[in-house]
């Protein structure tokens, strides 16, 4: 039978991020569990999380149903930290819409695009902050594919660019110390770039109305889901459809294919096969930079009485807790030699070899069953291509002097860098 929580220890003195200040979030958790074990909570500023990290923990976790312990709930509670409201209020299509074939093969087509636009800009020869370089392309690239004709140019790019830089909801859990600030402003600054990213979309969809570009796909979709709302509302809520799609989508992706080229550069002989066009080579690249640059609290908010399997004992958690594991301290750690690098530990998705995992669970790129990122077969996809074009055309040199620092504070996604990383590059 199941037992009362007050049997599992409780992490005194831990505080989550955004609710306290915490000099590295994830080694607050790391030093609780060396502590207390594989299951205990944690009470932040008056609620409560139920962490696990044990095999049947993590298992009973990528078990929970999402009726009981919601995943998009614990998303929305993270995001709406950072974000407005209105960003989440009456969406008529949701970031799960993004993933048609049909659509993820336009995408496709939109970052061959976006990547002949980088290369314009890169020039011959020169330096750039990598990480900056793709986030540009991944701004390019979503603009493209959902934000209607003429986003993903000229000043109205450059206007949506600053617009979601500013609306970035990762910086919810990658600067999660920065949120009571935002709070005392009212999100002022979020809800003005809402009102750039209106009128930017707005001027799209008059231009697809007078027949300058094609209705098709994601965006056409959206601008049907509006129609016959009267004027004003139907243009902002095709905006903020926009916007909740574009914020959802793209910072993750961009982080990752970041780290892959971070690690790619330094193993010259993989890159040289990566730039040759070995694409095998570089989605298992894709995904074991991936995987080390894990930065995710897994979170469920608990809606329904659930009876859960901790490893140590089976209790009851009720309404208003989450459960939550941390990847950064399963990925790297579950079985020897996971700190390192090594992309022949992977075979097409999964892993190669489990047999030193106490369960296949306790690693992962992109997560377990249904509750796996339903963005995982586009996102390789991205970052191969992006990999084989950038490193195929450029000889790629890192001027930093130690590998690149993730933000420390960061709980949640994949990790951004603290530091500028600086490449220098040269046209093939």
């Amino acid at each position: 039978m199941p037992g009362p929580l007050d049997v599992l220890p409780v992490a005194d003195g831990i505080g989550l991020p955004w609710d306290v200040p915490v000099d590295d979030a994830v080694g607050a958790i790391a030093a609780a569990r060396a502590t207390h074990g594989d299951a205990f909570v944690v009470r932040s500023a008056g609620d409560d999380y139920l962490f696990t990290f044990s095999a049947t923990g993590v298992e009973s976790f990528y078990a929970l149903p999402e009726d009981a312990a919601s995943k998009g709930l614990a998303d929305y509670l993270m995001l709406r930290r950072k974000l407005p409201d209105e960003v989440f209020t009456g969406r008529r299509l949701l970031p799960a819409a993004l993933f048609r074939r049909d659509d993820v093969s336009s995408y496709l087509v939109n970052l061959a695009e976006a990547l002949d636009a980088t290369e314009r800009e890169l020039g011959a020869r020169g330096e750039v902050d990598l990480f900056a370089l793709v986030r540009r392309l991944g701004h390019r690239m979503g603009l493209a594919s959902w934000a209607g004709p003429g986003s993903a140019d000229g000043a109205a790019f450059e206007r949506l660019v600053a617009a979601f830089d500013v609306l970035d909801g990762s910086e919810a859990f990658v600067h999660p110390d920065a949120m009571a600030a935002v709070a005392a402003s009212g999100k002022r600054a979020e809800r003005a770039a809402l009102d750039d990213v209106a009128a930017v979309v707005d001027a799209a969809v008059r231009r697809q109305e007078a027949g300058d570009a094609p209705g098709a796909g994601l965006f056409g979709r959206i601008v049907d889901a509006w129609a016959g709302e009267p004027a004003e509302e139907r243009s902002r809520g095709i905006a903020m459809d926009v916007a909740l799609i574009h914020v959802a989508s793209m910072s993750n992706l961009m982080a990752a294919l970041g780290w892959a080229i971070v690690d790619l550069v330094a193993d010259p002989d993989r890159l040289r096969l990566v730039a040759s066009g070995d694409r095998e080579l570089a989605q298992r690249c894709a995904l074991e930079s991936t995987r080390l640059a894990q930065r995710s609290i897994m979170a469920r908010a608990v809606v329904q009485p659930v009876a859960f399997d901790t490893g140590v004992g089976v209790v009851d958690v009720p309404p208003g807790w989450t459960i939550a594991t941390l990847l950064p301290l399963l990925n790297a750690s579950a079985a020897p030699g996971l700190h390192e690098w090594d992309p022949d530990r992977w075979h097409r998705h999964r892993l190669a070899d489990t047999t030193a995992l106490a369960s296949p669970m306790l690693v992962t790129a992109f997560g377990h069953g249904r509750h796996s990122c339903p963005a995982q077969s586009f996102s390789l996809s991205a970052m191969t291509m992006a990999m084989i074009r950038l490193c195929g055309r450029y000889d790629v040199t890192p001027a930093w002097a130690e590998y690149p620092r993730s933000v420390p504070a960061q709980i949640g996604g994949v990790a951004r860098s603290a530091d500028p990383c600086v490449i220098r590059y040269a046209r093939r």
